[in-house]
């Protein structure tokens, strides 16, 4: 019913001149006010994973970033760090079963729910996104479900952190 709903309200929306973000994986999109901006964090976030290209993380992140990792116990602060993080989780979480399921996305905003497989296991998760005025990334939280997928995560992103650390 819902979907349905979107989709009335975008032709409507198409029919008037306003643009409408697209659909992404056969999922709706959910908007709230203030969403459209010229810049968009979201929309390069997905272009960075639909190309499964990390170098272009550091446009992205504000130089205060913060994140936050399911497995760490405190908050991981500054680009360098995150970028780190995120460039490990590329290559953990985005193999070809990875998928965004639903998106919840406010002015400056947006929860991103996933699926993946890690050896044979399913994780869901969220990330929770948070950017400034200029569409630069503040705040990175991820969380995963369930308990196995938390283990296989940890386990593999440790040893891809060390893998760098040592490059």
């Amino acid at each position: 019913m819902l979907d349905a709903l979107l989709q009335f309200v975008g032709r409507r929306l198409r029919r008037a001149g306003i643009s409408c973000p697209p659909r992404r994986g056969g999922k709706l999109r959910y908007l709230t006010p203030g969403r459209f901006r010229m810049t968009d964090p979201i929309a390069a976030w997905h272009d960075l994973l639909d190309r499964r290209d990390a170098s272009a993380l550091g446009a992205l992140l504000a130089d205060d970033v913060i994140f936050h990792s399911p497995v760490v116990h405190t908050p991981q602060r500054g680009k360098a760090v995150t970028t780190m993080y995120l460039t490990a989780a590329f290559s953990v979480f985005a193999n070809e079963t990875f998928r965004y399921v639903r998106e919840v996305i406010g002015a400056r905003d947006a929860v991103l729910e996933f699926v993946t497989e890690i050896d044979g296991i399913t994780v869901n998760g969220v990330d929770m996104i948070h950017w400034n005025d200029d569409g630069r990334i503040t705040d990175f939280k991820v969380m995963v479900r369930p308990l196995k997928g938390i283990t296989v995560v940890h386990q593999r992103m440790a040893a891809m952190l060390e893998a760098m650390q040592r490059a």
